[in-house]
């Protein structure tokens, strides 16, 4: 029976970061069955890993469908390998997605994972995504993805209130808002919007800061970050941007673990 596990990912502490599913099978599955199952999780993601030759198949799947690149479940799955001493930590754990071949690494007191960048380009954002999210950006921009919208201020960030329903209706996957920080320890924060997912407020969102630290990296010149993501569970996301590459580090708890008996 194939054995699943619930992780917060880009956390220390158990019930906060962002929640994934994390499903092991011994053979690829229907993808039907991959969906119904990531909806009765649902969690904004579950992955679900076949052993390949060389490495793991990783996709994922929120409760509505399925998507091509997603941090927290892919540190979840990596957590769970190493956790499981389904690899020994001086292995990287291999993954081959919808977004290419991704590498996790195990340090010691953290993972650091090997992602494609995400650059955006400037747009002038839809009026009907502004007035959904009801802010008034400095700047705006937009990967193959998801869009981007620069808020002056951390109170901004914080304080917005979207309007789920129309924002659903907006033709992306989803919308991430980001200012500096004020806080020493971090360069900037974010939240990550995702309605017509399935997600209203993803909690922290590893696929998002491929494509922030290349857009800070612009706007501040550096190219190392300490990242905080603001959802109500809160999760903290290292961001190092290496040329066409963004390697993120976080730390996971898993939570539950369990086997599917359908």
């Amino acid at each position: 029976m194939p054995k699943i596990y619930q992780v917060d990912a880009f956390t220390s502490k158990a019930f906060r970061g962002n929640p994934a599913g994390v499903c092991l099978l011994d053979e690829p599955a229907n993808e039907q069955w991959m969906q119904n199952v990531a909806a009765e999780m649902n969690l904004s993601e579950t992955a679900f890993l076949v052993p390949q030759e060389n490495g793991y198949e990783l996709r994922w799947f929120t409760p509505a469908t399925e998507v091509d690149l997603c941090g927290h479940a892919t540190l979840a799955s990596a957590h769970i390998l190493f956790e499981t001493e389904t690899l020994s930590a001086a292995q990287p754990a291999v993954f081959f997605s919808k977004s290419g071949k991704l590498t996790v690494t195990h340090h010691e007191h953290h993972l650091e994972m090997d992602f494609p960048a995400e650059p955006p380009e400037e747009i002038a954002p839809p009026p009907s995504l502004l007035k959904a999210l009801g802010v008034y950006p400095v700047a705006s921009a937009r990967n193959r993805m998801d869009v981007l919208l620069h808020l002056k201020t951390p109170d901004e960030v914080l304080s917005a209130r979207p309007d789920f329903t129309a924002l659903a209706q907006v033709p992306v996957r989803g919308v991430m808002i980001t200012s500096e920080s004020n806080d020493k320890n971090y360069d900037f924060i974010s939240r990550f919007f995702a309605p017509a997912e399935g997600i209203n407020e993803d909690p922290v969102t590893g696929s998002a800061h491929c494509c922030l630290g290349p857009y800070w990296q612009q706007k501040i010149g550096k190219s190392d970050f300490k990242a905080y993501q603001a959802s109500a569970r809160g999760g903290e996301i290292g961001v190092q941007v290496k040329g066409d590459r963004v390697l993120l580090t976080g730390s996971a708890v898993t939570v539950f673990r369990g086997e599917l008996v359908v």
